[in-house]
């Protein structure tokens, strides 16, 4: 087969154009000059085609060659993916290092799936067999948490003419079907070009939610399985602490994290943690159910919009599959200012803050791949891919483009806030400004599978915080001493409610996750302190004395208390609540 054979006329950073080009076709993935340097067409004028490169172009001049693939831009998925860390194009950075160092060399071209590695595939189905895309033929085994299902891919539909069991790399023949087109072989690996989804049968609406252990987000701003969130924040606030808590914690079968421009050593913590840390279900490294995508920000700013579409791919195999996947994309600031970069060099006319007209169109193509589907295939597999995408709006503004444009697509908002950061009240989530769209859908499912007066409570919760707001106010222009006792009352529920219940400490080995279990029986005893001590203070009780009870203490401490001795601590807080109370009528009339 021919392919498009041009020549460079200008080199201007990352986007190099190229005339000659006349045959190859948009989005393309070409090879650059004579060190193969990787990029994929993304304008076409005439025979013109603007490249962006996703290496450093330092060095190439006009006149040198440039050659089309014929191929978009798309990634290898099959056994090997898990455990793997890949570069913004899916190029493996361990391989990589083997060959040329610790630095990145130009021109480099290593498999993204290991071609040594052998692999036990077991069939699952037989000879005769009528197959469809999407239907499952056999199982590899790949780590201890992970077994992948080898799927027939897209466009092939027939009879399957031989199949055989045993030991294959991801390019061996496992499987053929017969077609109407002939014979199509079938190998552990398939590829599929990144910038489109991968089909499905049908999106669901979704009604679970997704359980994250973090008590701010599954009692007050739940994300459901399949939804997308946004965590925008400014520096210091705690956006990566929170996708690596997400990342360790979130009940998904799957992790796919892209670290996407940004700084090297965040992504030295996760390679540093995740395989230390033991995943809560399995008891095995969390690694060995996590892909890691990392882009950081001194790797070509070009590479970086590519990380996005890369893990979102690899992300949808493992949903096909029917897994549940929560992906992480830390941050998408970084992946929209390149979007600006390159659009600044095509000279195109910008939109808000220099950002490009279409970047409100490209996060929404992105977050639109996130959903609870139906998968292709005759067994109607269910699998759900989270998308929870991290924005850095700078200097903590969120009125700028990049998150606007995503509030406009998520429906979890995580609004982190400077000010809490800085009274180290962590996660910084600012329960006044995050929203959760997602509520009402999962109303039903909390209380039929948690406890029945689950959102009842949270309202109470809800409700107090934002009275508290409103008092605060007060507070700061007369005093406390101006209040009622009532509003004291609220006050130091409130407090209660922020330090005791909101409060988690993520490098608490206890603290760090809180079972929905446990979540509930928290509320109930902050609510409980609340509701009694009003109908106390409203028979005369002491307002000093309700305050300052022993049991106070107690309660702060409850989320210290291990999964296994739940039942009997709570039992003992509630009627230590009880008794305190009591004792704040006796001795007054005494």
């Amino acid at each position: 087969m021919e392919y498009s054979k041009g020549v460079i006329k200008k080199v201007a950073g990352p986007l190099v154009i190229a005339e000659g080009m006349r045959d190859a076709n948009m989005f393309d993935v070409v090879r650059v000059s004579d060190r193969h340097l990787i990029g994929e067409i993304i304008e076409m004028h005439e025979d013109r085609a603007s490249i962006q490169v996703y290496e450093e172009t330092a060095g190439l001049g006009p006149g040198e060659p440039v050659v089309s693939t014929g191929a978009p831009m798309s990634v290898e998925l099959g056994p090997g993916l898990i455990g793997s860390i890949y570069d913004g194009i899916q190029r493996p950075l361990d391989d990589i290092m083997k060959v040329s160092g610790n630095l990145l060399k130009r021109g480099v071209s290593v498999p993204s799936l290991k071609r040594e590695l052998k692999w036990e595939f077991v069939p699952t189905a037989s000879v005769g067999d009528i197959v469809e895309p999407g239907d499952v033929i056999g199982t590899v085994k790949e780590t201890a948490a992970v077994t992948q299902k080898i799927m027939v891919p897209y466009g092939i539909k027939g009879e399957i003419s031989s199949i055989k069991g045993g030991t294959y790399d991801v390019t061996e023949t496992v499987a053929t079907v017969k077609t109407e087109d002939g014979e199509k072989e079938l190998t552990l690996m398939q590829k599929w070009p990144v910038r489109k989804g991968r089909p499905y049968k049908e999106k669901k609406a979704p009604y679970k939610p997704l359980v994250t252990g973090q008590r701010v987000i599954d009692t007050l701003f739940p994300i459901a399985r399949g939804g997308v969130a946004a965590v925008p924040g400014p520096f210091g606030s705690g956006k990566t602490v929170i996708q690596h808590q997400l990342a360790k914690w979130a009940e998904a079968d799957i992790v796919v994290y892209i670290g996407c421009g940004e700084r090297g050593n965040e992504m030295t913590d996760v390679l540093n943690e995740f395989p230390e840390l033991k995943d809560p279900k399995t008891g095995q490294p969390l690694m060995q159910r996590t892909v890691l995508i990392a882009n950081t920000s001194d790797m070509p700013v070009a590479a970086r919009e590519a990380s996005i579409y890369t893990g979102i791919t690899i992300a949808e195999y493992f949903r096909d599959m029917g897994y549940s996947v929560a992906l992480m994309a830390d941050s998408t600031s970084r992946w929209a200012e390149a979007l600006r970069e390159m659009s600044g060099r095509l000279e195109e006319m910008p939109g808000e803050e220099g950002y490009p007209a279409y970047l409100g169109s490209r996060l929404a193509q992105f977050y639109e791949r996130a959903g609870h589907v139906v998968s292709l295939g005759k067994e109607g597999r269910e699998g759900a891919l989270s998308v929870i995408g991290a924005v850095s709006p700078p200097g903590g503004d969120t009125s700028e483009p990049v998150s606007q444009a995503t509030l406009r697509i998520v429906k979890v908002f995580w609004g982190l806030d400077a000010s809490l950061a800085y009274k180290r009240h962590f996660p910084a989530i600012n329960w006044l400004k995050s929203y959760s769209l997602y509520l009402d859908d999962m109303e039903k499912w909390f209380n039929g599978q948690v406890a029945e007066d689950w959102m009842e409570g949270r309202q109470k919760m809800m409700t107090l915080l934002q009275e508290e707001a409103e008092l605060e106010e007060i507070v700061k222009m007369v005093g406390m001493d101006a209040l009622s006792p009532s509003d004291r009352l609220k006050m130091e529920a409130a407090r209660s409610i922020r330090e005791d219940f909101l409060h988690q400490n993520s490098f608490h080995e206890v603290d760090t996750y809180t079972s929905l279990k446990k979540q509930h029986m928290m509320m109930v005893l902050v609510n409980e302190f609340f509701d009694r001590a009003t109908d106390a203070l409203k028979e005369g009780a002491s307002l000093q004395k309700l305050i300052s009870m022993p049991v106070r203490e107690q309660i702060g401490r409850f989320k210290y208390v291990t999964e296994d001795k739940l039942d009997e601590e709570f039992k003992q807080v509630d009627e230590t609540l009880s008794a305190q109370i009591a004792a704040a009528f006796v001795k007054e009339e005494g």
